[in-house]
């Protein structure tokens, strides 16, 4: 588990794909610190697990399913990367719980200053859409943010000058992907209820009157 708290900016050295699968190895330091080989980090918000390291770097397996839901795949030599090592019991919870499971991607649609926060639009799919919520949390490349507004296309999040500075967002332009996770509350509830199934199904979500009399509200 995650709290979208980033440790450290790495630096992509090299991807090495079969297909749409490989390794990945990334130039890092501070996460290397206690780090040992299977444990988890968070690149982009994707979490993968060491299978070797070095004194300034280490590498991770990638599978066919991290690149298709994920921007990994499309990530060349040089590309900066958001890394968080797996949260320790016992400390402080910054962020929000994320999983390291990323549930689609996004498109940035613009970024615009306002005094000392820049405003990030994105624009994201309706299965991933329908689990954002104004003042919820969403992970956006690996960094617990938390949404401003939200629209039929997208959302919207305000981002404050440390967080532009410690991670790759505002690095970022019109046009790039990122990769996005969904509050896993939303996700266990969604389950729960039945209504990602409903939607599905009958083409429209929400609790109905049926529903609530079978549970006695």
């Amino acid at each position: 588990m995650f709290t979208g708290i980033i440790e450290e900016m790495g630096k992509l050295r090299q991807m090495k794909l079969a297909g749409s699968s490989g390794q990945i190895q990334i130039e890092a330091r501070k996460v290397l610190e206690g780090t040992k080989i299977g444990d988890s980090i968070g690149v982009n918000g994707v979490c993968l697990t060491v299978t070797s390291m070095n004194a300034d770097g280490f590498t991770a397996d990638v599978m066919a399913e991290t690149c298709r839901r994920s921007n990994l795949g499309r990530l060349k030599a040089g590309d900066l990367v958001n890394l968080e090592r797996a949260m320790a019991a016992g400390e402080r919870f910054g962020g929000h719980i994320m999983s390291g499971h990323i549930d689609g991607t996004g498109v940035i649609e613009s970024l615009r200053r306002e005094e000392n926060a820049v405003w990030v639009t994105i624009r994201a799919e309706r299965p991933v859409l329908r689990l954002i919520v104004e003042k919820g949390s969403v992970g956006i490349d690996g960094i617990s943010l938390t949404v401003a507004n939200v629209s039929e296309t997208g959302f919207q999040v305000s981002v404050i000058p440390h967080t532009g500075e410690e991670t790759t967002l505002l690095k970022k332009k019109p046009g790039d992907l990122v990769n996005l996770e969904n509050d896993i509350v939303g996700k266990y509830v969604e389950k729960l209820l039945g209504l990602g199934k409903e939607e599905k199904e009958e083409g429209s979500g929400g609790i109905t009157m049926d529903f609530l009399r079978e549970y006695g509200i």
